[in-house]
């Protein structure tokens, strides 16, 4: 049976294919579009799934749509006649796309996919509970999602158990957690909807100055972790912007201009929300532990992808583990909303499984030979090697601080590269941290990078015991490996606290002492980790750096045309493709001209 899943029309589109209840594949549109956070219809990674699958949409037995439209729109009319005519312009401004395509979402299914069978809609945050527990390792748990809004859930919690879940209790919009997140990532000067991590990233720059204003003025938090937020504050409800006047007021001035310096208001007001919702989200699982009984937890919603609230929730949080949605924005709802089809709707039995998502490794792979056909036909220069050459190759090269691109395999679902589109580097540089930043990613200089582990050696670097196979769990640097820094280290305040060395792997500890972990098992990806075994073997260090293969304002590279051209806009000094690596001294110059566009197109 293929059942196709798709998420559309507000940001992350994405589809997802299951065949027999099995993760065939799984793609946000955005790698193919190349137009980050693409919201339009999926059509390129429907395509790409069929065509992985060698089916056609005659073959889709179900096609599941992440939400239910008209329910939508029931809360936008009702929001928008609650604070006419101030909601006027919005709802305006929102009629002809609902007009064109979000009424019509069936025929518009129907018309884009050329499919006659059945069309099935679940709520979006059944789609995110169920993206959050059928993957999971786990037989029955407790199950919480928070995001922005989607009908009008904005956070939920429930049960998960066998092949069923259950929502037992939501809190709705205009209350949202995400969105308060979201308005203060739009008062400091980020996008919404794409600048929270910045946000998080910053935070630990600032003082939690704010907290007692926050929870004072704009939001209500009560012990079982159910909240109110104070709308006066707020203009999302009937603007198209996130906060007022009088939100800038209370925090001394109007919001930062995008791109301007960072002050040190900005930076102690991320820390202060970042500090209100890990309460939120801690005070929340304390409730639905109590309320369920279970030893496990299981998240999904934009807000899960908080890594350091995941990490906190790890250590000071009720349950013996929890398990994160790799994808758990609405991307990942076109995985959820199959999920719920095949488990729920039609019953079939779920066996659990750890590795079910397949280290959500879900996207375009390109053989050796297609990869050797495009060097050869635009001549470029490059090296074969085995995979013990390679991986001992590689492992010298960045023991020497060369930045190098990794292309491998089918490419990651969801926002964080794993060791198949990513940009790798040596942790033990003190200035590899802004090397990356400033002369490959193009990116603001504060914001740091992840590490890539040995499973079997996380423990002797970070205080962390389990797998965090997806980047989504922060802990701190063990303190064997950390730095005593001096008396005017200790003093550093603001970006001076960049320059403070604080562990023997400085380019992956942020100013905290914490690092943004993943563990690399033999049987997610057994090639990075044959990397990161000779990189062991060769400096006694198990850690890389990884981030994602992208610049700022880009999608993560799918395919070899694309992974050479950000090979060549940036300063990175070796690229591998496959079997094939290529050392940027070697290449032919690179110069931008009309042909740009088309080193973008999919091969």
């Amino acid at each position: 049976m293929n059942i196709l899943g798709i998420s559309a029309f507000y940001h992350d589109s994405a589809a997802c294919l299951l065949q027999d209840g099995d993760i065939s594949s799984a793609v946000q549109e955005e790698r193919f579009s190349r137009v980050k956070h693409d919201p339009r219809f999926p059509s390129q990674a429907v395509a790409y799934c069929l065509e992985e699958a060698g089916i056609t949409a005659d073959d889709i037995d179900f096609v599941v749509f992440y939400d239910k439209p008209w329910v939508k729109f029931e809360r936008l009319l009702m929001t928008y006649i609650a604070t006419a005519p101030a909601g006027l312009a919005s709802f305006i401004n929102q009629m002809p796309f609902w007009l064109k395509e979000k009424f019509f979402t069936r025929q518009l299914l129907r018309r884009e996919l050329r499919y006659k069978g059945k069309i099935l809609f679940t709520t979006h945050h059944q789609a995110h509970a169920a993206a959050a527990f059928f993957p999971s390792p786990f037989e029955s748990a407790a199950i919480l999602t928070l995001d922005g809004v989607g009908e009008w859930a904005t956070s939920t919690y429930g049960i998960g158990e066998g092949n069923r879940v259950r929502i037992l209790k939501q809190i709705n919009f205009p209350h949202s957690v995400g969105l308060l997140y979201s308005a203060f990532t739009y008062f400091t000067g980020f996008k919404v909807n794409s600048g929270e991590y910045k946000l998080m990233g910053l935070a630990p720059y600032g003082r939690p100055e704010y907290v007692d204003l926050i929870r004072e003025k704009l939001i209500d938090i009560k012990e079982d972790g159910s909240y109110r937020l104070n709308m006066e504050y707020f203009d999302y409800c009937a603007g198209l912007r996130m906060t007022n006047e009088k939100f800038a007021k209370l925090f001394g001035g109007p919001r930062r201009e995008p791109e301007s310096p960072i002050t040190q208001r900005e930076m102690d007001m991320a820390r202060s929300v970042q500090e209100v919702t890990e309460e939120v989200i801690l005070r929340m699982a304390r409730k639905v532990y109590a309320e369920t009984g279970s030893k496990h937890l299981t998240l999904a919603g934009g807000v899960a992808l908080n890594c350091v609230a995941n990490g906190r929730l790890l250590r000071e949080g009720p349950f013996e583990d929890i398990w994160i949605q790799p994808s758990a924005s609405d991307a990942g709802n076109a995985l959820g909303c199959a999920l719920f089809a095949w488990h729920q709707l039609l019953g079939n039995e779920r066996t659990p499984n750890a590795r079910k998502q397949k280290g959500t490794y879900l996207g375009p792979a390109f053989t050796d030979a297609h990869i050797e056909s495009y060097l050869m036909e635009e001549r470029i220069p490059f090296e074969r090697h085995s995979e013990d050459s390679l991986c001992q190759r590689v492992a010298e090269l960045i023991a020497r601080e060369n930045v190098v691109g990794w292309f491998q395999g089918r490419m990651e679902f969801g926002p964080r590269a794993l060791g198949a589109r990513s940009i790798l580097g040596d942790p033990r540089s003190r200035d590899m941290q802004s090397t990356l930043n400033l002369k490959i990613k193009f990116r603001e200089s504060f914001r740091p990078f992840a590490p890539s582990v040995l499973r079997e050696h996380v423990a002797e670097y970070f205080e962390l015991e389990g797998e965090s196979p997806y980047m989504l769990l922060v802990a701190d640097v063990q303190k064997q490996h950390r730095t005593a820094p001096g008396k005017a280290a200790r003093k550093a305040t603001g970006f001076d606290m960049l320059k403070v060395p604080r562990s023997d792997i400085p380019a992956v500890t942020h100013v905290d002492n914490s690092a943004r972990i993943q563990t690399v098992a033999r049987e997610d990806n057994s090639l990075f980790h044959k990397l990161l075994s000779a990189f062991h073997r060769r400096t006694g260090c198990p850690v890389l750096i990884n981030t994602s293969f992208n610049v700022r304002g880009e999608p993560i590279v799918c395919t070899p045309r694309e992974a050479y051209a950000c090979f060549m806009r940036t300063n990175m000094d070796y690229l591998v493709l496959g079997p094939f690596l290529l050392d940027k001294a070697l290449q032919p110059r690179w110069t931008e001209d009309d042909s740009w566009q088309k080193r973008y197109e999919l091969d």
